[in-house]
């Protein structure tokens, strides 16, 4: 037997105090385990996240047996491998240490083939307390370093925040959307590897210059060879064939193949062409054994764009030499145990983006570097990625320990995921460079205030060792070609004030958060548009039926102990009540203010993506922030923990639209209409505009003819407040814009002239009929006055084509809904059952009653 791979399954765990064994799951984490054993509660429920703290102040074991027959023993070399132990983990083989390991993120390998024997053999692997590890490295520093978002209170520890110690991911010390639980355990896959001979053990596609002429390429294969020899390397892909005879060593060594295709088929984000992918084959040869390695990749030329002009300097992706504008969101893990996510799971979160409009998602630094699903459904579905290292909103460490562990876990993340196509930029951090403000003495969040001169210069430099150097020295290194950019957002390493972003800046990305921390109106999106907007954001509830899986019915009060436990952004409950009463009428009961909560943040987030967008090309990017939740909770989420579209989904799937109206009120006396085309066609239409009364009865129409340049945003016409409004009262009209060309309307928006909370909506009649000869997959939604954020549920888990809307008097909406599926398509037409259609006047106070 040359080669064979066993996966290590049967495993059992028990703390370290205890002697009884429990059954574990691997990949898993002890408090997952703990829950299927029923040792502890739901993690999720309640108030329960306080009462399972106790899990990470334990040491815990984990162990597992196999059989290995005589021919398993006989390779040349056999490792054993650990694709991901969380994290100081002590590694025993038939009761010899063979390995201690100190970093989630990094890949164990270790030769295990002097400890292993014929029949029975055991592992042991005993998980160090994170916390306990910790603790006297903070005693040892002698002072805090800021991490701003480790709730080092909840789990007990007072002000004593250890995250920044650990290598292992940030958002399970507890974030402002995310509970606290530092987990333990085998999280990725264990398994023996044998081999001998020689054999393939890596191969990257390095993609040295692509154009739609041609891709030159050349394939590096990293191979092990027990001796010296000749072999010949072959690549395949596409029906095309490459050759090369080469030398090898023994020991490990990279050889390589240049690699021509002629007209490649090019992959593209969403909206721009097909994300096409190409299979590589390697197969190499000596003597009469061959070893095979297969590689999926896209062709594809991505550059991250910042050239000065007038403003300052642009900020975008140049994709197969187009500039891309960047639509989309912030990712973070989607479950607070991460093995507890499916490859089902990532595909309905890539897919609900890609229905949405999206083509990039922002892999946020205080979470996981991502599984391999993940990046592989974007790869096929056409989202590009920007890829955080995991370090976020603390400063850190800087021993030789610490930066040499960095520095093996950079190389192992950059290798495993350098050949998808997706990944269009490497970040080095969250948030740090504007949260420390080197350069500016009273700047950022206060944290350097904390400190001495001497000390200040000392975490300075120990922060510029991690993502000024080790971090693009990786990228260069092992994904060569691809672009760093040192920490988000950064205006550019320019070691001045200058360097430091903020809402103003007119280089580099921004996080702008005025509205939301700083109570900020929406109306100031439209006044800081950056030139890559790469967060923002607005909290929602998520709907009743959410709710209510962590809270019972006397629960359903906002200062109640379970809405406040699953609140984790401390204002955040005050601040959407305060905003509400700014913009929305006051809702009639609890469920009601969940539902307004929706449409709240869905028009603050309609309001910076349309303002974004209105400024191509100064303004190259959205992400609002986030895509999704890691467990039931009060966030920023436009998706919950189950994956339910809450009206900002919808709304961004409308704002995201490739071909695009956008309606600017924000001037005072006059609207400004607004065309977005992101495709690489000219368009030719007519922008219709109507003044229409609540009845549905046209008080005015005019007609103008649009001609939109691709890939741009232009401005069709300004029209004064007056001449719409043509003695009627602002309470009583709505102005739509429909984009028409070909016959068919491409968008349509509508604008109000006062806030939601002036308007005197009438109580709409509203008809849902199925739509014959569709099974009842497509409905037909009408209604007799203006239905304000129409939302139509159901209780099969889907989507509908559109929701949250606004309808007139004389319109007919047809909606389809698509069932979420485990089969081979994400959603399926499908029958959704019961279905229930309200609007914004259901929800309406009767009275002033407090929510």
């Amino acid at each position: 037997m040359n080669h064979f791979t066993l996966q290590l399954g049967d495993w059992q765990f028990r703390a370290e105090d205890e002697n009884e064994w429990l059954p574990a799951q691997v990949p898993g984490c002890v408090h997952t385990d703990l829950l299927r054993s029923g040792r502890i509660p739901d993690p999720f429920y309640g108030t329960n996240e306080k009462e399972i703290q106790w899990v990470d102040k334990k040491n815990w074991i984990y162990r597992t047996s196999f059989q290995l027959e005589e021919q398993q023993l006989s390779p040349q070399r056999i490792e054993l491998v650990f694709d991901g132990l969380d994290t100081y983990a002590d590694v025993s083989l038939n009761g010899e240490q063979i390995l201690a390991a100190d970093n989630m993120f990094r890949i164990w390998k270790v030769d295990a083939k002097p400890y292993l024997q014929k029949g029975a053999n055991e592992l042991v692997i005993l998980f160090r307390s994170p916390i306990q590890e910790d603790l006297p490295k903070l005693e040892q520093l002698g002072y805090q370093l800021p991490a701003t978002n480790d709730q080092s209170e909840v789990g007990g520890l007072g002000d004593k925040k250890v995250s920044i110690f650990a290598r292992k991911a940030p958002y399970h010390y507890g974030w402002d959307w995310g509970p606290r639980f530092v987990t333990s355990g085998v999280w990725r896959e264990a398994r023996l590897e044998g081999r001998s001979g020689v054999q393939i053990t890596d191969l990257f596609i390095r993609q040295d210059s692509v154009t739609a002429a041609s891709a030159e390429l050349t394939a590096i294969a990293e191979v092990a060879a027990d001796a010296a020899g000749e072999a010949e390397l072959k690549v395949s892909a596409d029906g095309l064939e490459w050759t090369k005879v080469v030398q090898l060593q023994a020991g490990v060594q990279e050889v390589e193949v240049a690699l021509r295709i002629e007209e490649p088929r090019l992959w593209w984000s969403r909206g721009l062409g097909e994300a096409h992918l190409y299979q590589f084959r390697a197969e190499l040869q000596t003597g009469s054994s061959t070893s095979l390695f297969e590689r999926t990749t896209g062709l594809r030329s991505a550059r991250l764009i910042r050239q000065k002009d007038q403003a300052g300097a642009s900020f975008y992706i140049e994709l197969n030499g187009v500039p891309v504008f960047a639509k989309g969101a912030n990712h973070i893990p989607n479950d607070s145990f991460t093995t507890e996510v499916t490859r089902e799971r990532y595909r309905h979160e890539i897919a609900s983006a890609a229905e949405a409009n999206m083509n990039m998602l922002r892999v946020w630094g205080g979470g996981i570097y991502e599984e391999d699903d993940f990046y592989e459904l974007c790869d096929e579905y056409g989202i590009m990625v920007w890829q955080d290292f995991m370090f976020a909103c603390s400063m850190y460490p800087g021993d030789e320990t610490f930066l040499n562990n960095v520095r093996a876990e950079a190389a192992d993340n950059v290798r495993r995921l350098r050949n998808h196509p997706s990944i269009v930029l490497w970040c080095g951090n969250n948030e740090i460079d504007s949260a420390w403000a080197h350069y500016i003495e009273n700047g950022g969040w206060g944290w350097k205030r904390d400190f001495t001169a001497e000390q200040r210069e000392t975490i300075w430099a120990d922060y510029q060792a991690v993502f000024h150097e080790i971090l693009p020295k990786a990228v260069e290194q092992h994904a060569p070609g691809a672009d760093y950019w040192p920490s988000s957002p950064l205006v550019s390493l320019s070691e001045n004030a200058e360097q430091h972003a903020h809402p103003s800046t007119a280089e580099g990305d921004i996080h702008y958060w005025g509205v939301w921390h700083a109570v900020e109106p929406f109306e100031n999106y439209n006044l800081h548009v950056g030139r890559f907007m790469s967060e923002y954001g607005f909290q929602s509830f998520p709907e009743y039926k959410s709710v209510r899986t962590y809270a019972e019915e006397e629960d359903m009060e906002l200062l109640s102990d379970v809405m406040r436990a699953h609140q984790k952004n401390g204002e955040g409950n005050r601040l959407i009540r305060e905003y509400m009463k700014m913009y929305l009428p006051e809702p009639k009961d609890f469920p009601a203010f969940l539902y307004m909560s929706q449409v709240l943040q869905a028009e603050a987030m309609k309001m910076a993506i349309e303002a974004h967008r209105r400024n191509k090309p100064h303004c190259m990017g959205t992400l609002y922030w986030q895509m999704n939740d890691c467990w039931p909770v009060a966030s920023w989420a436009g998706m919950d923990y189950y994956g339910r579209w809450k009206a900002l989904q919808y709304t961004a799937k409308r704002s995201f639209q490739d071909i695009s109206v956008s309606i600017d009120g924000s001037s005072s006396g006059s609207v400004r209409i607004h065309v977005m085309n992101d495709t690489l066609t000219e368009l030719n239409g007519i922008l219709r505009l109507q003044v229409t009364g609540y009845d549905g009865k046209i008080k005015q129409e005019t007609a103008y003819p649009v001609q939109s340049p691709a890939n741009s945003a232009i401005l069709v016409t300004v029209v004064q407040d007056d001449e719409l409004l043509n003695g009627a009262r602002p309470q009583e009209i709505v102005l739509t814009a429909s984009l028409e060309a070909e016959g068919g309307v491409l968008d349509r928006k509508e604008h109000y002239m006062v806030p939601a909370k002036e308007m005197e909506l009438p109580v709409p009649q509203l008809s849902l009929r199925p739509v014959e000869g569709s099974g009842g997959t497509r409905y037909e939604v009408t209604t007799d006055l203006l239905a304000r954020q129409v939302w139509v549920s159901s209780e099969q888990e889907g989507y509908f084509s559109d929701n949250f809307f606004d309808l007139l008097p004389g319109e007919v909406k047809i909606l389809e809904f698509k069932a979420r599926s485990n089969g081979d398509q994400p959603f399926v037409p499908a029958d959704p059952g019961p279905l229930v259609i309200t609007s914004m006047a259901d929800y309406i106070a009767a009275s002033a009653a407090s929510v």
